[in-house]
């Protein structure tokens, strides 16, 4: 059991324990992804992992015990290896601010290493700024796989609809020294304004994707050379592509070539960082693998 403290209110982590915390983790995806029935994991299907060796986590708020939200991951078979599959987190609206998802994902790595296990996947849309940050900035994880449509065109949620279900799947390598300095909350040895030395004047000379006004660029690949390049994405995709759809598409279908790009020369996803600019701009730092 994880806890924490944030202006006076305390919050835990701990496994879901009663049938009824199980469907409030149904009601908690709806709320989440607006999900129909079609989509939600059943209360059934989730007892039925926790048993099998799966997890579920809730986080709460202590006071009132409800559940603010939760994560479910089961074991998986990749490469001949065991590890975990953390397939969903979500986080309820009013709670997005009070470090929730940081801890379900601590918490999941303790029960993990416990179990031997020393590796969590997941995936998540690219596009998201807020999981990005979480993912790379906060707990350490790197990509070398991205997938087009893993779900499909769209899902019952408004989130995927003419906008496609594209996702980085990411490595939480659980025992390394990236991954402790960055739960530990460390100094990272990455120096951002280091990658934006050589700029032009609409972005960083080595970034596959810039930003053009609201439009995404995309810069001729074979001219990027070394072993570091970028990929810059829009802050708040979600309000861009509800009010602008073919912006919110011509985002997707940009970044979607230079990731697919990058990763087969070599590259992978090391980070998320933030150029100080006005208004600020976020970027990928993908690293071409040693030969």
């Amino acid at each position: 059991m994880f806890e924490w403290t944030i202006d006076d209110r305390r919050f835990l982590v701990r496994e879901l324990e009663s049938i009824d915390e199980f469907h409030v983790v149904e009601d908690i995806q709806r709320e989440a992804w607006q999900f129909s029935d079609l989509d939600v994991v059943p209360a059934a299907t989730l007892i039925a992992t926790q048993h099998a060796g799966g997890l579920l986590l809730g986080a709460f708020e202590s006071q009132h015990q409800n559940m603010i939200g939760f994560a479910y991951a089961f074991p998986a078979f990749e490469h001949s290896r065991i590890s975990l599959h953390s397939h969903m987190l979500a986080v309820l609206t009013e709670y997005r601010n009070c470090q929730a998802g940081f801890y379900l994902k601590v918490a999941q790595r303790e029960y993990a290493l416990q179990k031997g296990l020393d590796e969590i996947t997941w995936t998540y849309d690219p596009l998201q700024t807020l999981n990005a940050h979480l993912n790379f900035g906060k707990l350490g994880v790197i990509a070398r796989r991205y997938l087009v449509n893993f779900y499909g065109e769209e899902t019952s949620s408004p989130l995927h609809r003419g906008f496609g279900t594209d996702r980085l799947w990411v490595s939480w390598l659980l025992d390394t020294k990236h991954v402790l300095s960055r739960i530990q909350r460390e100094e990272t040895t990455l120096r951002p304004d280091s990658l934006f030395s050589t700029s032009e004047a609409d972005g960083p000379a080595n970034a596959l994707v810039v930003r053009e006004g609201d439009r995404p660029r995309i810069r001729d690949f074979e001219k990027v050379t070394g072993n570091t390049c970028l990929i810059e994405i829009p802050q708040g995709i979600n309000q861009l592509k509800e009010a602008e759809p073919e912006l919110g598409l011509a985002w997707r279908e940009a970044t979607r070539a230079a990731f697919l790009w990058a990763l087969e020369q070599n590259y992978f996803v090391q980070d998320f960082v933030r150029w100080n600019m006005k208004p600020p701009r976020w970027f990928y730092v993908l690293r071409r693998e040693s030969s």
